[in-house]
């Protein structure tokens, strides 16, 4: 026996070396991608304190009664712990809602509602199991209804700047149907039929005293939480710096109204590649542009030495 207790012992000794080096090395400053800022990394899981009060588009939200504060406490902790997902989103909205905003402003639309976007597609071009797509998940029948173009070659529901107007020239008109703008985001999600229907069913007039389905119901809450925690984002455990954050590259718009035989070509006399191209202009689906109908397109190119 004595020859096999001799390498169980080495064994032994190599593992608690292991150990020890392994702990060793994780302490090395600058080993780890996390940032502690001064602090040893912890993880734990807190209930969250709601907040006193809440708004929206200048509306106050109730929160008196049992069923509003724990729909309003699902979705902060829902969106607080998907840590991941929510510092993408907290990047993705210092590089676009300054675009988002203006346009907002401009429409006559309160800026809350660029919030709605986020709980829609993350601030990205998405296209939904139901063939929504872009930043507000617009239909392509609602899309050519409200004037974007949407066919194989262009589809404008990727375009930041004419989806968001078509979302507020939306939202406009629902808030004229509901004298709400909070009822106008609930539409968003289940149209104005919708929720016209269930206002009548149940007589009563604000979104908060309505039974939805699920979706519906959440929708509003799922907005407020994702307001709240961008607003406040270290009061929800997200520390980070400007450095941190995505920041949107500055463009200049090349106006043309005939047709591109070749976008690959267009994009390298442009002085950028065919990749750099389609990420600053996702509305341009081929590798050429038809335009038949001799319409005027304005094609964003990056500004030099970004890329």
């Amino acid at each position: 026996m004595k020859h096999k207790i001799i390498p169980l012992l080495w064994s032994g000794l190599a593992s608690i070396l292991l150990v020890l080096i392994t702990g060793f090395v994780f302490k090395i400053e600058g080993f780890t991608a996390l940032k502690s800022y001064g602090e040893e990394p912890t993880y734990k899981v807190y209930a969250l304190d709601l907040p006193d009060t809440l708004s929206f588009a200048g509306e106050k939200v109730p929160l008196h009664s049992p069923d509003l504060r724990e729909r309003l406490d699902r979705e902060l902790l829902v969106n607080t712990y998907w840590q991941s997902n929510m510092m993408l989103l907290l990047k993705r909205a210092n590089k676009y809602f300054p675009t988002i905003e203006k346009i907002l402003i401009e429409e006559g639309v309160p800026i809350d509602f660029k919030y709605l976007s986020v709980i829609e597609s993350g601030l990205e071009n998405v296209v939904s199991p139901a063939g929504a797509k872009g930043f507000w998940q617009i239909m392509r029948n609602t899309g050519r209804e409200y004037g974007l173009e949407v066919n194989s070659n262009v589809d404008e529901r990727n375009h930041i700047g004419f989806s968001t107007k078509m979302a507020a020239r939306y939202l406009k008109k629902a808030k004229d149907k509901f004298g709400s703008w909070t009822l106008a985001a609930a539409s968003y999600n289940l149209g104005m039929s919708g929720i016209q229907r269930n206002l009548n069913l149940q007589k009563v007039e604000s979104y908060f005293d309505l039974r939805l389905g699920q979706e519906t119901s959440r929708y509003v809450f799922r907005i407020l939480a994702v307001k709240e925690i961008i607003e406040n984002p270290s009061k929800y455990g997200y520390i980070f710096e400007d450095s941190d954050l995505y920041y949107s590259v500055p463009v200049h718009y090349h106006g043309l109204d005939t047709a591109i035989s070749n976008l690959t070509t267009f994009a390298q006399k442009m002085g950028v590649n065919y990749k750099i191209l389609k990420i600053h202009n996702p509305w341009l689906l081929q590798n050429h542009l038809n335009n038949r109908s001799r319409k005027y397109y304005e094609i964003a190119i990056p500004e030099k030495g970004y890329y």
